[in-house]
């Protein structure tokens, strides 16, 4: 498979994936075997990030939507993340409570 496909498999953002990940394909074994038995480089990535759009959203508890109301284009750490978290500004609070909303309409 294509290496974009496998980063989104793994939950990575590709350019920060090593160069050797990204210049080859990647086989289902491969694949299997990064997710059974994750190497450092990638431990690292998933903990500290940068983070894919779909990762972000999730962390923050929005949508992908919410992330492009509020502004946020660029991948973020971990660390952006956990700020974000602790002092939410004003558009994430109310990305929260939407997609809050959404989910117990959902439910309902």
């Amino acid at each position: 498979m294509k290496p974009e496909t496998a980063a989104k498999k793994l939950g990575i953002l590709l350019e920060a994936a090593p160069e050797d990940f990204r210049e080859g394909d990647v086989t289902r074994d491969e694949l299997n075997a990064l997710l059974a038995d994750p190497p450092e480089w990638l431990q690292v990535l998933r903990r500290e990030g940068p983070h894919p759009r779909n990762v972000v959203a999730a962390k923050l508890g929005i949508s992908n939507s919410g992330l492009a109301r509020g502004g946020i284009t660029e991948p973020l750490t971990t660390a952006e993340i956990k700020a974000l978290l602790v002092a939410p500004p004003q558009w994430l609070v109310q990305e929260r409570a939407t997609q809050a909303a959404v989910r117990a309409e959902k439910i309902r």
